[in-house]
């Protein structure tokens, strides 16, 4: 058999050499030859840095680090969108990775002391063997990693705790290890439907909370055009306001735009820099962004039909993407942009999307990206309105997931109340984060710890600031501690109050009630109510719009009914001098039947939702539920009515004694 070998560099002749000739000590699972994915991790080199803690401190002596990351195709296939995790252990932060970049879109530096994934920057995909007549240069990628890590001392070798080919459709074997090399042998999974591919070309789309799609739809040697699709995937998820960003490989700027804009237009970077160079006859004065990482934004109502910025299918929309299962028509937003490219990308089939992409909004919870993948070219119905389609260029799709993150509170809260109760149970002290509260402010001091206070029911309608002396009065009513400070505010723009109305026999009922004490109106509100037990026996929303989401036979979907979308804001009191202000509000009652819930317990916790979200964001729920107090107060009746009988048997023989001892 004849062997081909190639001259390039030293290192990836060893890789070469092993993975076809090393015979490796046999384990349970590790071939002598990887006819798959092969990863190797090399540690190269590492020196103290500054501060010197070591010897006082030496757990948090940092390092700088030196390592190479090789990921080899040898299998039959090509490996699309490779990725790989890397488990670091040892506190490091990743300062550079040459050839890769985290594959959660995350900017270098960052802290992967936890592990990481990492993806392509330039070089995506993975040719096979087969396919190149063993073209190493297309079989094989390198990434060069530096960074800082903690603790571990020469001769010591910080390497991960463990390596593997993080895509879909793939096992990885046992690993080897042999000083400061790792490297693991991954193959397909022949029971995992992704290796059913439909084209070897092209990734499937990916599910995820959002998808944007990169399509391109025009072409020329030194520029494209490309139109951005937005689309909100997850039926709690929300956005207003959106910012995207994203960041530019290969140098390219924005020179025109429909159906968005720049937050900040500005050409300085291409005047004074490689892209003025190069094209020196072009009017940058009408270039609208030459930033690496632009932030682009939507356009108001107002342009959708501008001949100049709109006229783009779910453009200009002030931001605004609602949940898909609220309205499919505005779960989207869109624009197209003309971009540039730089040498020595001057070639129309050369099309690179940009990297690290980045989407927030004023409202809704927040995302993470992952990496552009390459899928099937997208199609569009054709603009003269015949019945075709025009398929784009190239399609990449970029996935995002919700992330919630701890250090991120609430925008919302919860109330609990009942019938069997006359105590409120408020929003937690601080729900949605303590404010402006000043502890060091002797006439405004508050425990942000203390549990909140009940309330009578007729505080619900009251502001905070105005229900302190209601609350007191009802802890003197009920015989109750009143802390010193008092517990804070739960500081939430707005509240919800879940209402236990009654129970019966054949069903149950309930009342939701919203609560807006901002300054500002909110259109297109929509809530959602889990309630695990509860809603197999869902009947009925009477003054507002609800209904079972699909596919989660646990969840409630609440909006407002076509012209009663609005939940308008705090308004004055009808006397503004002594009445506080009023929320605004929306109300309805909700049935329930017991017919397809047997055994369910209503008062003991069943008829209250478990988790409740206003447009997309997860609200704080109370740490506990109302007592149901009915059968204690039975028992309190029945042992007084016997304390009063043994009561009066006690007299009746004290008088009989006493009778018997006159006599």
């Amino acid at each position: 058999m004849a062997i081909s070998f190639h001259i390039i560099p030293s290192f990836s002749i060893t890789l070469s050499i092993f993975s076809v000739f090393s015979v490796l000590p046999l384990s349970l699972s590790q071939p002598t030859v990887c006819n798959g994915v092969l990863v190797t991790y090399r540690y190269e080199t590492g020196s103290e840095i500054s501060p010197i803690l070591y010897p006082s401190d030496p757990t948090h002596q940092p390092y700088r680090f030196v390592s190479t990351l090789f990921v080899r195709n040898n299998g039959p296939n090509k490996l699309k969108n490779w990725r790989v995790f890397v488990g670091f252990q040892h506190n490091e932060i990743l300062v550079s990775a040459n050839g890769g970049v985290l594959a959660d879109g995350t900017a270098l530096p960052a802290n992967v002391g936890n592990g990481t994934i990492l993806s392509g920057s330039s070089v995506t995909d993975l040719n096979s063997a087969i396919q190149t007549a063993g073209d190493v240069t297309q079989m094989e990628v390198r990434i060069d990693l530096v960074g800082t890590q903690f603790g571990m001392r020469a001769p010591a070798v910080p390497m991960p705790h463990s390596i593997s080919l993080a895509n879909d459709g793939y096992s990885c074997l046992n690993p080897s290890t042999r000083g400061n090399e790792t490297d693991i042998c991954c193959i397909p999974d022949l029971n995992s439907n992704q290796n059913s591919t439909f084209d070897q070309d092209f990734s499937q789309l990916q599910n995820g909370d959002l998808s944007i799609m990169y399509d391109v739809t025009s072409t020329y040697e030194s520029y494209y055009w490309v139109q951005v699709t937005i689309s909100n995937q997850n039926p709690f998820g929300r956005l207003d306001n959106w910012n995207l960003k994203w960041d530019w490989m290969e140098g390219e700027f924005i020179n025109s735009m429909r159906g968005a804009y720049p937050k900040v237009i500005d050409a300085g970077d291409c005047i004074f820099g490689d892209q003025g160079n190069f094209y020196r006859n072009f009017d940058f004065s009408k270039v609208l962004s030459c930033d690496r990482t632009p932030t682009i934004i939507d356009l108001p109502l107002s342009r959708t039909n501008d001949t100049n910025f709109g006229l783009i299918p779910f453009c200009c929309r002030n931001g605004t993407i609602l949940s898909p299962f609220m309205d499919l028509r505005r779960s989207k937003s869109a624009f197209q942009m003309q971009v540039y490219k730089m040498p020595p990308n001057l070639n129309s089939t050369h099309l690179t999307p940009p990297r690290n992409w980045k989407i927030n909004s004023t409202v809704g919870p927040d995302y993470q990206c992952g990496q552009p993948i390459r899928v099937i070219p997208n199609h569009f119905p054709d603009p003269s309105g015949l019945p075709s389609t025009t398929s784009t260029v190239a399609s990449w799709q970029v996935t995002c997931n919700i992330t919630r993150l701890n250090s991120k509170k609430p925008k919302c809260c919860v109330s609990f109340s009942s019938f069997f109760n006359d105590s409120i149970i408020p929003c937690n002290t601080c729900a949605c984060g303590c404010g402006n509260n000043n502890a060091s402010n002797s006439n405004n001091v508050c425990s942000a710890t203390e549990p909140p206070l009940l309330l009578p029911s007729e505080a619900l309608l009251v502001p905070f600031d105005n229900r302190t002396r209601m609350a007191k009065e009802f802890a003197s009513l009920k015989s109750r501690d009143v802390p010193n400070p008092l517990p804070c505010g739960d500081n939430c723009g707005v509240s919800i109050n879940w209402h236990l109305l009654s129970d019966f026999r054949d069903g149950w009922t309930s009342r939701i009630t919203l609560f807006n004490w901002g300054e500002s109106d909110i259109a297109d509100w929509y809530a959602a109510a889990e309630l695990d037990k509860a809603m197999p026996g869902f009947e009925k929303v009477y003054s507002i719009d609800g209904k079972a989401l699909p596919n989660a036979n646990t969840t409630l979907f609440l909006q407002g009914l076509p012209g009663k979308n609005y939940l308008i804001a705090e308004r004055n009191g009808s006397n503004p001098r002594k009445d506080p202000p009023v929320p605004g509000t929306q109300q309805s009652v909700i049935s329930f039947t017991k017919k397809q819930t047997q055994g369910i317990e209503v008062s003991q916790g069943d008829g209250f939702p478990t988790k409740v979200y206003f447009n997309g964001e997860e609200c704080s729920l109370p740490t506990m539920l109302p007592r149901d107090n009915s059968n204690a107060q039975k028992s309190a009746d029945y042992l007084s009515k016997i304390s009063i009988s043994i009561y009066v048997l006690i007299l009746i023989s004290s008088f009989r004694d006493r009778f018997i001892f006159r006599s």
